[in-house]
């Protein structure tokens, strides 16, 4: 039971991370603005910060599902992952931290959103917003891509969770790009000074979830590796 409920809450902390980290903030917040400018009313404006949350979530559930299953649908690879995991998830820990430490670099292609796309949205109305929570899920950045392969997927394939983690992660993710479409509709001064405050809080909360990450991957490799602690 304490198992699964420290994978639960960590699969919905790394969602939360991933958000307001600064690439994927930027993009959720470019999204809801466009479609807020499109709409006439606090009710669709906050309505579209949902439709755009349920793209997102649903992206990682699919992608999740799909990883997981595969990768488990697979007898050797299944009974390896198995057998190795627990010895795996200390050094991916430890990469996953140093990563958000900025120890390590990875330059992926930087999301985005072409004009042509702009204007499909734009033509969609509202439920544009839904669409683009999927283009911009499927966006990776390092940071993303390290929180949602690097951690998310494996300690999913560990807990055998090919929907509920990657759901909780999902609804992580959008937690925030919620509380923005209700300030974007209640103002843009309201919606800049809020990102302003989680721009500083992301950088102690990368910073302390990675040492975090590093400590807990150094216990894991000297308990499951090297048999420090058994």
């Amino acid at each position: 039971m304490g198992e699964w409920l420290l994978g639960t809450a960590s699969a919905l902390w790394l969602g939360i991370l991933t958000s307001v980290s600064p690439c994927p903030l930027a993009t959720n917040i470019t999204a809801i603005s466009y479609i807020g400018r499109r709409v006439k009313s606090p009710q669709q404006v906050f309505l579209a910060g949902v439709l755009y949350t349920l793209g997102r979530s649903l992206t990682y559930v699919v992608l999740g599902v799909l990883l997981v299953s595969s990768i488990l649908s697979m007898p050797y690879v299944s009974n390896v992952l198995q057998k190795y995991m627990n010895k795996l998830l200390g050094p991916i820990l430890i990469l996953v931290g140093m990563f958000l430490l900025e120890m390590l670099r990875i330059n992926l292609p930087g999301s985005g959103i072409g004009e042509g796309m702009q204007r499909r949205v734009e033509a969609w109305g509202i439920w544009g917003s839904a669409a683009l929570g999927v283009i911009f899920a499927l966006s990776f950045c390092p940071v993303s891509a390290a929180l949602f392969f690097g951690s998310l997927v494996p300690l999913a394939i560990k807990g055998g969770s090919g929907v509920l983690l990657p759901s909780l992660y999902g609804v992580g993710t959008g937690l925030p790009v919620l509380i923005f479409a209700v300030l974007i509709a209640l103002g843009a001064h309201a919606a800049g000074r809020a990102f302003d405050t989680l721009a500083s809080i992301e950088r102690w909360a990368r910073r302390g979830t990675g040492v975090i990450f590093i400590i807990v991957g150094i216990y894991c490799s000297l308990t499951y590796i090297f048999g420090v602690f058994s």
